[in-house]
C-alpha cells in the first residue's frame, strides 16, 4: 500500500530551502562576474577624443598679380596637374620681353668688350716699337757727343723722348689688361654680363609660368571662395585649400594611463560618430613623440606653488588601410569625430 504525502507537509519543506539557494546564489553571481571581468578586463582601452586626419595643402602663388580665371569649384575633385588660379599673364609677357631685350644688349656689348681687347693689343705693340725707336735715337745721341758732334740739348731731348715713350708704353698695357678683363678672357656666352642677363631672362620666363596655379596632387578642392577673379593674389599668401585623396587616418588622444600595453601594430576599431552602426577596422600606426601639451602655443607651467597634477593626452595615429571594413561605404570627412577602442593585450 503506497503512503501519500500531504501537499501541505511540503510546503514547510520548500520555504526552509529557499533562502538558502537564494543566499548562496547572489555570491556565486558575483564570484561569475568578478571572475568574467578579471578574465576580460584590461584586454583594451577607448577613447572618444578622436577625430578623422587627411593631408591638406594650402594653394598659394608663386608671383603677385591679379586672378583672371578660377578653374575649380567648392568640394570638387581635382586631378594632379588641374588648373587651379590663373593670374593675368600681361605684365609677366612685358617682363619676359624685356628681359630678352637686355639679354641680346648684353651679349652686343659683350661682344665689343672682347673686339676692344684686339685694339689695344694692337696699341702696345705700336708703343713698343716707338720706345726701341726711342732708345735707338737716345744711345746714337750719347755717341754723338762723345765725339763731339751734336750738343747737351740734343742729348736731353732724346731722353725727354725716351721717357714719354716708355710712359705711353706702360699705358697701354694697364688699358690692355683692363680691357681683357672686361672682357672676361673667355666667349661671349660665359662674360658676367651675358651670364646676367640670362639668369633675368630665366626668371621672367619661370615668373611667366607660374601665371597658372595648378593641383600638386590628386584631392578635394576647399575654400574656393577665398579666390575671386579681379582679386590680387600676393605671392606666398595661402588661398584655397587641396584636401589630398588617398591619405586619411585617425588621431586618437588617449589617456598617458592607457598607453602600458598599447603597442604599433594592434587591432583598433573606429567608429564614427557620425556613422555608429558601421564600424571600421584598423591598426595604431604610431604612438606620439610628445603629449598635446608639449606641442601647444603656450604649454603648461608646471613649476608652481598651486601645481595640480592633469592625466596628458597622447596622440596615437590609427591607420586605415584602403582595404579595411567599412572603409569604402564611409565617406571619411576630415575633421569628423570618432570613438577608438585599441585591443590591447597583456
Amino acid at each position: 500500500m503506497n503512503a501519500r504525502i500531504d501537499p501541505d507537509t511540503l510546503e514547510p519543506v520548500r520555504n526552509r530551502w529557499r533562502r538558502p539557494l537564494l543566499m548562496l546564489a547572489l555570491p556565486l553571481v558575483l564570484v561569475a562576474a568578478g571572475l568574467w571581468l578579471w578574465l576580460t578586463g584590461g584586454q583594451s582601452v577607448t577613447t572618444d577624443n578622436a577625430y578623422v586626419q587627411q593631408d591638406k595643402v594650402s594653394i598659394s602663388s608663386d608671383v603677385t598679380g591679379r586672378v583672371i580665371a578660377v578653374g575649380a569649384r567648392e568640394s570638387q575633385k581635382i586631378r594632379r596637374g588641374d588648373l587651379l588660379i590663373r593670374i593675368d599673364p600681361r605684365p609677366f609677357e612685358i617682363a619676359l620681353a624685356q628681359a630678352e631685350a637686355n639679354l641680346a644688349a648684353a651679349r652686343l656689348q659683350a661682344a665689343e668688350l672682347r673686339s676692344g681687347t684686339t685694339g689695344k693689343t694692337a696699341d702696345v705693340a705700336g708703343k713698343r716699337d716707338a720706345v726701341t725707336f726711342a732708345r735707338q735715337e737716345l744711345d746714337r745721341q750719347q755717341t754723338l757727343l762723345k765725339d763731339g758732334f751734336t750738343t747737351r740739348a740734343r742729348v736731353q731731348s732724346a731722353e725727354y723722348a725716351m721717357a714719354k715713350a716708355v710712359s705711353e708704353l706702360n699705358s697701354a698695357v694697364a688699358d690692355e689688361a683692363s680691357a681683357r678683363a672686361a672682357a672676361n678672357g673667355a666667349g661671349t656666352g660665359t662674360h658676367p654680363l651675358v651670364l646676367s642677363a640670362m639668369a633675368a631672362r630665366d626668371k621672367a620666363a619661370f615668373e611667366l609660368s607660374r601665371t597658372e596655379v595648378r593641383a600638386p596632387s590628386d584631392g578635394i578642392a576647399s575654400q574656393t571662395s577665398k579666390v575671386l577673379p579681379g582679386q590680387v593674389l600676393v605671392s606666398g599668401i595661402p588661398t584655397m585649400s587641396l584636401v589630398l585623396s588617398g591619405r586619411r587616418w585617425i588621431e586618437a588622444n588617449f589617456k598617458e594611463t592607457d598607453l602600458e600595453h598599447m603597442r604599433v601594430g594592434q587591432r583598433a576599431t573606429v567608429k564614427l560618430d557620425a556613422y555608429p552602426g558601421q564600424p571600421i577596422a584598423g591598426r595604431v600606426e604610431s604612438i606620439g613623440a610628445g603629449t598635446g601639451s608639449e606641442f601647444s602655443v603656450l604649454p603648461a607651467q608646471n613649476a608652481t606653488g598651486n601645481w595640480v597634477k592633469v592625466v596628458q593626452r597622447v596622440p596615437v595615429r590609427i591607420a586605415l588601410p584602403d582595404d579595411a571594413p567599412g572603409a569604402p561605404a564611409v565617406p571619411l570627412i576630415a575633421g569628423l569625430s570618432a570613438k577608438v577602442t585599441v585591443e590591447t593585450p597583456k
